[in-house]
Parts: structure tokens; C-alpha cells; sequence
């Protein structure tokens, strides 16, 4: 019992045990052929757990069941089905040990405590384990294996919060102890002291009595000794009673007093990851991290406890949070780090056993073996296969789940792919009809887990062209196309590996273009391809490409792909080429303002001088920018300044929103019909798939029509629904009243200076409409009068969500909306 340390973080049964599950888990094939009885409640039970292993409230009922029957055989089965799937469950494993320490069964007893202790980071099965050892040790004689037993106890969780009631019983121990001479007197008061002087440092629970009783022991021994020893603990003592407070928070909200009060036995849930779960992951994450900063100040000298303290932690930390695969990687990086290699790849191997459709700890294992060389790159290849495997099983079971729900997987624009024989080798509309994924979510779930299961492809691939060369990468490319769920992305990163490795253009066009085969539905995929070919300087075939493509595309879907061959005919090509490319895209998209194309033309890395200048974005946004002010500078300006500054600055603060630019209409005095005459403005019905955002080059006006300036649309012969006459001049805009003034008290103007610049906020965005109608319509007490009586509610906003949305009044970013990685 002295390799602790080797012991992980599994239980292992006995070989008979294991061979007991497998009969149980493999019906023999004779029993199978007789007539099938009716089965009972236990083997029910048993067939669902063998569908669902993680299922506490299954587990428990199978134990409870197996407690009734009182047949020792199916009680070590239940408990040994459920610390192989639940290891180091304290409470199982204390029950079945119970079911053993009795008189002639001590030797199973022994075994169980062999399997479970050296692994368990639990004080109260090291309870049960000292209350064996000293009722099998009674006489005087066996003192000495009691003795042994206490400091092997202590030694593995004697750092633990709650091992204080062991300290004190060892204590006890000691000083019943017989002392027929002086020279035992003495020892005996040395191992007291040692005792006593180790407890003290540690915090325990009951450290404060603990302290007491060595002043009093010490103090009945020797004054003098007795102020030099207290001296010398003292500040030990006083750090541990406050790391004691500190740690009683960090356990109250990651240990609940009653987690489970309707099952006996607690076992971890599989993960939902929402607010409650996210934050019992945040509690243990801080609690982790502050156990690793040595709150007790131990010096290099006691690093063997701090270690000791730390594994012991994070041990309790992976019963509790088993399926959290975060907290894995974080015991494996400590390890790594504070002990040996091979108790690290260890924890990996135990995380993935528990979690192993887990990313980040199959990756990790996969590098962490590659780094061991040669001699592991085959363990290598048997996980990847293995993790493959079991994702595409779940894609699988979820494509099915998908075709049962909807008839067919590929939905209604399948039909329209232009080579319906790909149909099966591929996931239609999976990574780009966004409203499709939209109306089913359970599309749009699907479609991220097979990006998912792409990457562990490229990841696959990745680590056979670095650790076995080029000839490997392109083996692994070739398992990966038999694949009829790889999605397009593996195809693009085997064309890019292909010619940044191995500098082989032609290579990667041919991969590209066997994608297209398949994926010539995904306009992203068409993107990509497109734009590798314009890298390479391969324009013929760029334009063969587009000119293939472009218009087998709906033209929502085509836009990326119309964009990103105008961007390159901009930037390189003839003005006549982009003129008539324009002219092309105009018929493609005649509601799309000509400005709007013309400025593409004069964007470069993103700076778009036309919107900016021309049409007063940049304006607006400095206008949106609050002084940089810190609080200091706001109130001393406040005191010393004029109420004439203070309000000026309240006005340009409050009137506008904290993220959005000033509205132009606000600006020159202009206020919005649709909000103060309802009579004016149109209700629209909802489109559908969903409210089309204001477009970037519309005037900041508006459109002609709407009591503004007239758009762009409506200035170059557009057919704008309400243009004044064959010109396109606007109707004659009313006369609009005087925007009125308000004061804003002195104490408001310092707080909105004080604020901090509105491009800083990154949380949730309201309607302001919407909150300021609610403090409208709040009633706020007066100290001096009666309440104020609630105003009436605004008018109805219109139909289908009402309303307009909020412009934006940000810079046009080209094709994407600002997605695009490259310069161009």
C-alpha cells in the first residue's frame, strides 16, 4: 500500500469479477434459443443500463434490488457493475465493504480494501478502513500494526479538511498507551508533540481545539519549552485557521449539504452545461486554482504536502465532476507538470474512458503520445480510429433520428442539386442554408457536430503527414474520402496541406475539384475553392469555376460567390471587366443600390472612404464617442465649471445610444414620424425568413418616402414605392417643430462622463425603445408628494415585430459582413 500514487484514478475489479460481467453482458447463445420467459425487474434493469450506463437513478434501484434479495453473489455484481462505470464512489464503496467485516470474511474484506483505498481521496472510507484494522488488532500486542495503520491513513488524507476526528483518535491512541518505564513516558510525550505539531498546521475543521489541547499538553510538560514551541507554531497555526474560512467558502458552493435526498448513493449527472452547471464548473475551476497557489505558504521543504494536498483535491474533483472534461484537462496539466509523464497520460486515459466523445482530452492524449516518438505513433492511429468511430456512430444515430422526423435527410432544396447521384454521400444545405438550420434546430445541431467530426479528420491527417510523412497524410486523406459523413472542410485542408507542405498546386487543385463532385452544393465550399485558385494565380480556371457555378446557386446562396470574383476583378482586373461584372450582378440583384456597388470597387483592406466620408458614417460615429474622461477629471470639472458645460454635456450624452452612431435624422432636427404620428407609418408583414436588416449604403435618412432625404435607389432612376414624381425627387418633407431642450440635472451630466467609451461594451444590446418605455411607465415614490401617475403607453409599434430595426450606421465591410479573413 506504499504506491499510492500509481493507483490513478480507476478501481479495478478482480479478474473473476470481470468475468462475471461479461457472462452477464453476453446472454449465452443456448439460453437464447429456449422459449423467452417473461423478465423479471432485475434483468430489466439490467438491459437499460447496459443501453444507458450513466443513469444514477438506474444504478441505485439496481443496488436497492439487489439489497432486498440478500444474495451475496448479485450484490457484489451490483456494486462492481457500478464502480466500473462510477469509480471511487465513496458511498458504494463503503457499503460494500460493509457487506464483508464480519468474522470469516475478512479476506474479501482486504481485497476490496487493496482496490479502493489507494486510490480514494475520501476520509470516510479511511474511517472504515482504521475501525477494521483496530478491531482485527485488539490485543496489546498488535499496538504497533495500529499504529502503521493510523499513519498510513493520515499520510494519504491527513491534509483533508475533514480528517481532524482521525488526528484526535490517533491522539487517543497514543495516550492510552502503556508506559511500564521512563524512557516509554518520554517517547510517548515525543510522538504526542510531533503529533500535535503536524495537526496544528493543517486546516482542520477543529484546528482551534486541536491548538488548545497542545497549549495544555505542552504547558503541563514545561513553561519554558511550552512559550518557545507556541512561538514557533503559532503563525503555522493562525495561517491555517484562515486558509480554514477560506476553504469552508470554496467548498460550500461545490458541495452541496443534501445534493440527492431520494438516492442513497450520489453519482454525477452527465453535464447539461447550463447556468447551474457552467457554474459549479466556475466554483471548481477557482477552487483548483487557488489550491494550486499554496494558500498555506509551505516552503520548498513540505512541497511533498502541497503535492499531497493538491492530487488529493483534484482526485475529489474528478469523482464529482466526472463528465466535465475541462476539469480532466486540468488535472492532467498539473500532473504533467508536478509529477510523472506516465500518471499524467494516465488521467488521460481514465478521462476519455469516462467522456470519450471529449475533443480536448483525445487531442491532448494523441499529442501527448506523439511526443513519445515512434514507439507510441501506432497507439496513436488506434485512437483516432476509435474516437472516429464513436463520433460517427452518435452522427449516425442522429441522421437517422433526422430522416425519421423530416422523411428525408436533404429537405425539400435536395432537389435542386444538380447532381442528385451525390445525394447520399453528403449532408445537403448542412453549412450554408443558415434559414434552413434556423426552422430546425435539430439540422443546425447535426450540421455543427459533423464540422465537429471534420476536424478530427484534418486533426487525423495533421499528425500522419508530421510524424510519418507525406505518403501517411495522403492515406489518411484517402480513409477520410470513404467517409460519407466528412464534411467539405477536410477536403480544403488536405488541398491547403497539399500546397503549403508540399508545394504541389496541382495536386490541391485536383483534391478541390473532387470535392466540387460532391459538395457542389455548398457555396462555401465553391468560395474556397475560387479563392485558392485566384492565390495561385490560376485566374482561367477561376473563371471557368465561376462562370460554372454562379448560377446554379439561388441567389441568396451565390452572393459570397459573386463577391469574392468582383473583389478580384476590382482589385486587378480592367475597368471594363468590373463594369460589366457590375451590370451582371445588377441583373442578379436589382434591389442592391448602385453606390453600393461602386464603393466595392474603391474599398482596400477594409477602408471604405465613400461610406465613411460621403455618406457620414465616420461623422457618426465620432459623434457616438463620450469623452474620455475618467472620474476624477468628470467631477472636478463638475465643481469648478459652470452648470452651462455640465448640461451641454449631459445633452450630447443621453441623447444618443451607447452603440449605434447618432442618427442623421436627430441630428439636423428631424424627428422620426413612425414614432410621434402613428397615422404616418406603414405596418409591415413579417417576411419569411425573417426581417431583412437595413442595408449598409441606404441613405442615413432613409428611404424616399419615409419623411426623409431620398435614397440612393430613388437619386440613380431607382423604383422606390413611393418616389414623387419621373425625376425621382422626394415629396416636400413637412415642417418639422423645434426639437425642445431639456435640462438635465448637475448629478446625471458627472455619472454619463464618467461612463466609460460606448466601443468598450461587449454584453447585451436592448431596444431602446422598449427600455425607455419601461421607465416611462415605472412608478417611482416621491418623498415630498404623491406618487407620479403613469403616462399612457406609447402607440402600437406596427405589425410583425414592430416596427423597423435600428439602422446601422457602421462602414460597409464588403462581401460577408466583415467575416473575411484575407487583405482582399
Amino acid at each position: 500500500m506504499d504506491t499510492a500514487d500509481d493507483a490513478g484514478n480507476s478501481t479495478e475489479p478482480a479478474e473473476h469479477i470481470l468475468q462475471e460481467l461479461r457472462a452477464l453482458q453476453s446472454p449465452n447463445d443456448a439460453i437464447a434459443s429456449e422459449p423467452q420467459q417473461p423478465q423479471s425487474e432485475r434483468e430489466i434493469l439490467l438491459s437499460s443500463l447496459r443501453a444507458t450506463p450513466t443513469d444514477p437513478e438506474g444504478w441505485n434501484k439496481l443496488v436497492r434490488l439487489a439489497e432486498d434479495s440478500g444474495d451475496i453473489t448479485r450484490i457484489k455484481e451490483a456494486y462492481d457493475g457500478l464502480l466500473l462505470v462510477y469509480p471511487n464512489t465513496v458511498a458504494a464503496q463503503i457499503a460494500y465493504v460493509n457487506h464483508f467485516i464480519n468474522p470469516g470474511q475478512y479476506q474479501f474484506a482486504e481485497e476490496l480494501f487493496k482496490r479502493f483505498l489507494l486510490s480514494s481521496p475520501h476520509v470516510d472510507l479511511w474511517r472504515v478502513y482504521l475501525s477494521y484494522v483496530r478491531r482485527i488488532n485488539s490485543s496489546a500486542q498488535a499496538r504497533e500494526n495500529v499504529r502503521k495503520a493510523f499513519e498510513f491513513a493520515l499520510n494519504h488524507i491527513g491534509h483533508d479538511k475533514e480528517a481532524g476526528d482521525i488526528w484526535v483518535d490517533y491522539i487517543r491512541f497514543i495516550q492510552q498507551g502503556e508506559t511500564p518505564t521512563t524512557r516509554d513516558e518520554q517517547t510517548k510525550m515525543d510522538q504526542l508533540r510531533k503529533v500535535y505539531q503536524r495537526a496544528v498546521q493543517i486546516p482542520l475543521e477543529n484546528v482551534e481545539q486541536l491548538w488548545q489541547e497542545y497549549e495544555r499538553f505542552e504547558n503541563g510538560l514545561n513553561h519554558v519549552l511550552a512559550k518557545k514551541f507556541m512561538a514557533e507554531y503559532s503563525p503555522a497555526y493562525m495561517q491555517a485557521r484562515s486558509v480554514l474560512r477560506q476553504l469552508q467558502k470554496h467548498l460550500g458552493a461545490i458541495f452541496p449539504k443534501n445534493p440527492s435526498p431520494s438516492l442513497p448513493i450520489w453519482l454525477p449527472n452527465r453535464p447539461k452545461f447550463d447556468a447551474a452547471d457552467r457554474a459549479l464548473v466556475g466554483a471548481w475551476k477557482g477552487y483548483l486554482r487557488w489550491e494550486e497557489s499554496n494558500p498555506l505558504e509551505l516552503e520548498d521543504k513540505d512541497k511533498s504536502i502541497l503535492l499531497a494536498r493538491i492530487r488529493g483535491v483534484y482526485r475529489k474533483a474528478l469523482v464529482r465532476m466526472r463528465y466535465f472534461s475541462e476539469i480532466w484537462y486540468m488535472a492532467y496539466i498539473w500532473t504533467a507538470s508536478a509529477g510523472t509523464q506516465a500518471q499524467a497520460l494516465k488521467l488521460l486515459k481514465d478521462g476519455i474512458a469516462a467522456n470519450p466523445t471529449s475533443f480536448v482530452l483525445n487531442f491532448a492524449y494523441a499529442e501527448a503520445l506523439e511526443l513519445e516518438g515512434a514507439g507510441s505513433f501506432s497507439a496513436v492511429h488506434e485512437l483516432y480510429t476509435t474516437f472516429l468511430a464513436t463520433l460517427r456512430a452518435d452522427l449516425e444515430q442522429r441522421e437517422e433520428a433526422l430522416a425519421n422526423t423530416s422523411g428525408e435527410l436533404s429537405g425539400s432544396q435536395d432537389n435542386e442539386m444538380p447532381d442528385a447521384s451525390q445525394a447520399s454521400l453528403r449532408m445537403p444545405n448542412g453549412f450554408n442554408a443558415h434559414a434552413a438550420d434556423e426552422k430546425n434546430p435539430a439540422r443546425k445541431d447535426f450540421a455543427e457536430r459533423r464540422r465537429e467530426y471534420g476536424v478530427v479528420w484534418i486533426m487525423y491527417m495533421r499528425f500522419a503527414r508530421r510524424a510519418e510523412g507525406t505518403k501517411a497524410g495522403r492515406d489518411t486523406f484517402g480513409k477520410a474520402r470513404l467517409d460519407k459523413l466528412a464534411p467539405w472542410q477536410v477536403y480544403e485542408a488536405a488541398a491547403q496541406t497539399e500546397y503549403h507542405s508540399g508545394r504541389d498546386a496541382s495536386i490541391a487543385t485536383r483534391i478541390f475539384s473532387k470535392g466540387l463532385e460532391i459538395f457542389n452544393n455548398e457555396a462555401e465550399y465553391v468560395v474556397r475553392y475560387l479563392s485558392f485558385l485566384l492565390s495561385i494565380n490560376d485566374e482561367k480556371n477561376a473563371g471557368a469555376l465561376f462562370s460554372e457555378v454562379s448560377k446554379t446557386f439561388p441567389p441568396d446562396q451565390a452572393r459570397p460567390i459573386w463577391e469574392r470574383w468582383a473583389r478580384h476583378q476590382y482589385q486587378y482586373g480592367d475597368l471594363a471587366t468590373a463594369l460589366a461584372i457590375e451590370k451582371s450582378m445588377a441583373e442578379v440583384y436589382p434591389k442592391d443600390y448602385p453606390i453600393k456597388r461602386f464603393a466595392q470597387r474603391h474599398i482596400y483592406d477594409g477602408t471604405d472612404a465613400i461610406a465613411a466620408r460621403d455618406l457620414g458614417f465616420a461623422y457618426a460615429r465620432q459623434q457616438n464617442q463620450p469623452q474620455n474622461q475618467n472620474h476624477s477629471q468628470t467631477q472636478s470639472q463638475s465643481q469648478s465649471q459652470g452648470h452651462s458645460q455640465n448640461r451641454e454635456l449631459g445633452r450630447s450624452e443621453t441623447g444618443q445610444s451607447l452603440k449605434r452612431g447618432v442618427s442623421p435624422e436627430r441630428e439636423s432636427g428631424y424627428k422620426r414620424r413612425d414614432r410621434d404620428e402613428p397615422g404616418y407609418k406603414r405596418g409591415r408583414g413579417a417576411s419569411p425568413a425573417g426581417r431583412e436588416p437595413r442595408r449598409r449604403y441606404d441613405s442615413p435618412h432613409g428611404s424616399a418616402g419615409a419623411g426623409g432625404a431620398p435614397g440612393w435607389n430613388d437619386r440613380d432612376g431607382g423604383s422606390g414605392p413611393n418616389r414623387g414624381n419621373k425625376w425621382g425627387a422626394p415629396p416636400p418633407a413637412p415642417p418639422q417643430p423645434a426639437e425642445e431642450r431639456v435640462q438635465v440635472p448637475n448629478v446625471l451630466n458627472w455619472f454619463v462622463g464618467a461612463l466609460p467609451p460606448a466601443a468598450s461594451f461587449d454584453g447585451p444590446i436592448f431596444r431602446t425603445d422598449d427600455l425607455m418605455q419601461v421607465f416611462r411607465n415605472a412608478v417611482i415614490p416621491s418623498a415630498t408628494g404623491p406618487p407620479r401617475i403613469r403616462s399612457p403607453p406609447p402607440p402600437p409599434r406596427g405589425q410583425a415585430g414592430g416596427g423597423r430595426p435600428p439602422p446601422d450606421y457602421g462602414p460597409y465591410q464588403g462581401p460577408g459582413g466583415g467575416r473575411r479573413g484575407g487583405r482582399y
